[in-house]
């Protein structure tokens, strides 16, 4: 089951979000109940090690943090560009949780790429290379837009999120949250 711990983006900031990815006119955009912040890539994870990573994660407190996502930029792998994406304002008590979550998934057996933190919301990615087209289109998006500042949101928990990969783009689905204590069910998961 491929899952990750995350913190899904508020419905209140998915307009703006939305006019961003209209502004850029190519790629494929991210849908808006589907827009996350990744804290913890977990992988391909068997369901005992799940039910050992809910006992870990029950037992961390979040203290509330405020986001605020400030500026584009992209993702490139390989030779190309993947992604573009809202970057997160520096947060200490983010990266704090960050870090808590991951002791916690290594205490319950899950490997973990060993990868620098770098908070994002990816809000559009590109399959292929680019066009010139599309080069363009983007290159005008992070002059003009670039320096874009949306409105902050408080953040009191986190969830444990399964991925099911579609055509159309990753689906998401909350399998628990926390610190609500929310009754973690394999059963329930699709």
């Amino acid at each position: 089951m491929r899952v990750f711990l995350g913190i899904m983006v508020p419905e209140a900031l998915w307009g703006a979000i939305a006019a961003l990815q209209g502004e850029l006119g190519c790629g494929r955009a991210v849908a808006e109940e589907a827009l996350h912040l990744t804290l913890v890539f977990l992988g391909d994870v068997e369901p005992p090690e799940l039910e050992l990573l809910h006992e870990e994660l029950v037992g961390i407190s979040v203290a509330p943090v405020t986001l605020g996502l400030a500026g584009l930029d992209v993702l490139e792998g390989g030779d190309r560009t993947r992604a573009l994406v809202l970057k997160l304002r520096p947060e200490p008590a983010l990266e704090a949780l960050q870090a808590k979550l991951a002791q916690a998934a290594r205490r319950a057996g899950i490997d973990l790429e060993r990868r620098r933190f770098r908070p994002h919301v990816t809000i559009a990615r590109f399959n292929k290379g680019l066009t010139e087209t599309q080069a363009a289109r983007l290159g005008h998006l992070l002059e003009s837009r670039g320096d874009v500042v949306l409105p902050e949101w408080r953040v009191t928990g986190f969830a444990l999120l399964r991925s099911h990969l579609t055509r159309e783009g990753a689906e998401y689905e909350v399998l628990a949250e926390y610190p609500e204590r929310a009754e973690f069910t394999l059963g329930q998961a699709k």
